[in-house]
């Protein structure tokens, strides 16, 4: 079952960054067009994976071995990551892309619904940028 999981989470990693740049240009462009709100799917399919995402993960989180709660976690870098840092500043992104759709959709038919879009789904990005165990970092996680 970890292994399933693990998989499924490291795999809806890429459609989330793929679906959420996705959003990110074209509320750009269409806030740059002064286009009306909404205007395509697109920020709905980020928000739709991006919670898929967070259900797996937390599934993951109650069953992952890199997820302790002792005295030693905070002391190990690995295990502080997994255990708070990666859970944190996700959950921080995912509130933020939600808040971000939802302010849109209060604000159509105006193009201001783009630029909120754009605004909370960048600032979401990078977050979620930060906090994925990239293999570069040292923390355990391959690509896939």
């Amino acid at each position: 079952m970890y292994n399933m999981l693990s998989h499924t989470h490291s795999g809806l990693r890429w459609l989330v960054l793929v679906f959420l740049l996705l959003a990110i240009v074209t509320a750009y462009s269409k806030w740059s067009a002064k286009a009306n709100y909404p205007a395509g799917k697109l920020p709905l399919l980020a928000l739709i994976f991006t919670h898929v995402q967070l259900l797996t993960g937390l599934a993951l989180y109650f069953i992952s071995p890199k997820v302790q709660f002792t005295a030693a976690t905070m002391k190990d870098a690995i295990l502080r990551f997994y255990t708070v840092e990666h859970l944190s500043l996700m959950l921080i992104a995912i509130v933020l892309i939600t808040v971000g759709y939802s302010r849109a959709k209060r604000q159509a038919p105006a193009a201001q619904g783009h630029k909120t879009i754009f605004t909370f789904y960048l600032i979401g990005l990078l977050l979620i940028l930060v906090s994925i165990p990239w293999p570069f970092r040292g923390l355990g996680a391959g690509w896939f």
